[in-house]
């Protein structure tokens, strides 16, 4: 009988289609190569598995290096993971594994996740997910049986897949819709939630991650209310209850939840599911102090726990405007902050009263807004009706007053009623803190942010004619205090930060608007926004270089034209300048709009500014009944001005590229053609008013 032939170990075949890698052309790269690169890529894919585990170890330390990460990628350490690490009979090569592709996608673009999605990543996720899924609701043996360096593994490869998740679907709409479509991954996360002791590393990151997939998602909100295996959503309702920095990122979850299914004050979920059983918890979350103790990350774990809190409590205020349209309530137009009246038409049953839509009317043509115009040309706006500022509002506005006294009002709006008496104390109080680190000027920053998005939702509330009188009297008191102890105090600091003030003369804006000309000005604090408004203007001119072309002129000044300090500035004036504002202040803002629209086709003024300007003069000078009327519009000669400012007003809209700055242009041309109808509505009613004067 022959001999039997011994087994023979024989060397891994080169892919023979494979291109080899070229060493870098720098030395001290190609040094590093030789020395510390290669020497573990090789190991990687060693027989020995124990030169693999150490291997898979090394590059998930090395990895983080800038220098050592590029090198990595040009070896194919990518493929390597995937086709080789990633499946290895080591569990602790698959952690390490796992670990390579969390930091890669941390520190690269959001191409890479892109790309891993290509290379099937989601697939390998799934399989990993699937496992420690059965692992972690495994009864023999329990989890928290197993020992403490196995749920360590655990948990790190946990973590990295939820990294990994969260990047994934950050990258593409499509790849997020493929996490939530896949169903092992979906219960991984749930399992996580519904887990008890998670470290918190991984529980904050599994509700990050959950917030991502669950924003504008009406599948992932169905699936977590519906989830009978591990009840998540009962957990994250126990999770809201209990308090504490995790609640927050729960409350995270449950809005987007909530906002998913359309679980609003009028049409609540299971048990009166909305944003307002998330309020409250949210609003004492903000009431955390920092760490004493600032060692070991907890100073900016605090900080992000605050930050997340102030983003979500930001995204409620803005929701709440679906929650009041789908009760019902008159809404005049969007909380965008460059809002506009559309056009004017003579009311047919009175003759002394002015129309304006306040639709934003960006998408329409000249015929649309004639027609928009016919068919609401019987509503009357006006703010003369509004309630004035008297000394109980000014006992409101000092804090004299129960701020339990409009819970009873707002009953069929809890989530607005929780707002005004819960999280508005503590955002004002945080608009407030010292600024002595990156950390406190960020959630000073997003405290403002969120008192900017209620209060502009609130300011398209119609007050007039005693609508909505129980929003009223619950806001009007808040927004006044929001005046005061916030946009006051940053006001006198005169800070010399552009962009917080562009934030407070945001906030400004949508507050006058909502107080309705009984906002509580302090002595000629109407001027620190003339003087922000020149302030603005100097740094728009400072932009624009003296050797730019024509092209390259227009297109610094009017990147994003409405969202500039300039136009809110002039924004906030005109709301301070609105009946039943005092007569002085009206004509020194009158005054300041009637120069700056002079100023229509100068170099340095940004067409956005003069279509403002132009529509707050439409705003405040609007029906002949305002005592400003007769008192400034006439006697001052506002009129004639308005008159010469056509043709100039013509030029400006003509020198607007239509492709370039198509919404600019379609505003332009709105102002143009409103313009000449309120000309024509002012010569109208011209020999009545005079006849009134005299």
């Amino acid at each position: 009988m022959g001999k039997s032939r011994k087994n023979r170990v024989r060397p891994n075949r080169a892919d023979p289609i494979a291109k080899p890698v070229k060493p870098p052309s720098d030395p001290e790269l190609a040094a590093l190569r030789e020395s510390r690169i290669l020497p573990v890529v090789k190991d990687l894919q060693s027989p020995d598995i124990k030169s693999r585990t150490a291997a898979a170890g090394a590059i998930a330390n090395i990895v983080q290096d800038t220098k050592c990460r590029k090198l990595l990628l040009r070896e194919q350490i990518v493929p390597i993971v995937l086709t080789e690490t990633l499946t290895d009979n080591s569990i602790d090569s698959r952690a390490a594994g796992w670990e390579i592709l969390k930091v890669l996608v941390q520190e690269e673009e959001s191409d890479f996740c892109v790309h891993l999605y290509r290379l099937d990543i989601l697939t390998a996720i799934e399989h990993a997910a699937k496992a420690l899924n059965e692992t972690l609701a495994s009864t023999e043996p329990p989890f928290a049986k197993l020992t403490k360096g196995q749920q360590r593994i655990v948990w790190d490869m946990s973590h990295s897949l939820l990294v990994l998740l969260s990047s994934l679907a950050l990258a593409r709409d499509e790849i997020l819709e493929a996490i939530v479509a896949n169903q092992n991954v979906v219960r991984f996360l749930f399992r996580i939630v519904a887990t008890e002791a998670v470290p918190q590393a991984a529980f904050e990151e599994t509700l990050s991650c959950l917030m991502t997939l669950s924003e504008d998602n009406l599948p992932l909100g169905q699936a977590i209310t519906d989830d009978q295996e591990t009840r998540c959503y009962d957990k994250l309702l126990e999770l809201v209850a209990a308090g504490g920095p995790r609640s927050v990122f729960v409350c995270g979850v449950l809005h987007n939840v909530f906002a998913s299914l359309q679980w609003l004050d009028h049409s609540p979920g299971k048990d009166g599911a909305c944003d307002a059983m998330l309020v409250p918890t949210l609003s004492k979350a903000l009431e955390l102090p920092p760490p004493s103790n600032k060692a070991n990350g907890q100073a900016d774990s605090w900080a992000q726990m605050m930050q997340v809190a102030l983003e979500i409590v930001a995204s409620i205020g803005t929701d709440l405007q679906t929650a009041l349209e789908k009760g019902n309530r008159p809404q005049p137009g969007s909380a965008s902050k460059d809002e506009e009246w559309n056009g004017f038409e003579e009311a047919e049953k009175d003759d002394d009263a002015m129309d304006v839509d306040e639709g934003s009317g960006d998408d329409k043509d000249e015929e649309d807004d004639e027609e928009d115009e016919e068919e609401e040309g019987d509503e009357e706006e006006g703010d003369s009706d509004d309630a004035e500022f008297d000394e109980a509002d000014l006992e409101k506005v000092t804090g004299m007053d129960s701020e339990d006294d409009n819970e009873d009002d707002l009953d069929d709006l809890p989530t607005l009623r929780e707002l005004i008496n819960k999280a508005i104390p503590q955002l004002i109080r945080l608009t407030n803190i010292a600024v002595d680190d990156d950390n406190s000027m960020a959630i000073q920053g997003h405290a403002i942010s969120a008192l900017n998005n209620i209060a502009w939702t609130i300011s398209c509330i119609d007050f007039s004619d005693g609508e909505n009188a129980n929003i009223w009297k619950a806001w009007a008191p808040a927004g006044k205090r929001i005046w005061q102890r916030t946009i006051s105090p940053i006001l006198e600091a005169d800070s010399a930060d552009l962009q917080l003030a562009t934030q407070v003369t945001s906030l400004a804006w949508a507050v006058a608007r909502s107080l309705n000309g009984t906002t509580p000005l302090s002595r000629n604090e109407h001027r620190k926004f003339m003087s922000l408004y020149q302030v603005s203007k100097a740094q728009q001119q400072s932009t624009i270089t003296s050797d730019a072309d024509d092209k390259n002129k227009e297109q610094q000044t009017q990147e994003d034209p409405f969202q500039g300090l300039g136009v809110k500035c002039i924004g906030v004036l005109g709301a301070l300048a609105r009946d039943p504002a005092p007569i002085d202040i009206n004509r020194e803002v009158g005054v300041f709009l009637m120069t700056l629209l002079g100023s229509a086709g100068e170099f340095g003024v940004p067409p956005a500014d003069i279509i403002q300007a132009l529509n707050e003069v439409f705003d405040i000078y609007g029906d002949e009944e305002y005592t400003c009327d007769a008192e400034v519009f006439w006697k001052d000669g506002f009129f004639s001005h308005l008159q010469e400012l056509q043709p100039k007003l013509k030029a400006v809209a003509k020198g607007i590229n239509k492709r370039a700055f198509e919404e600019l242009r379609i505003k332009a041309d709105e102002a143009l053609i409103n313009l000449g109808r309120f000309v024509q509505y002012k010569k109208k009613h011209a020999p009545k008013v005079k006849e009134a004067m005299q």
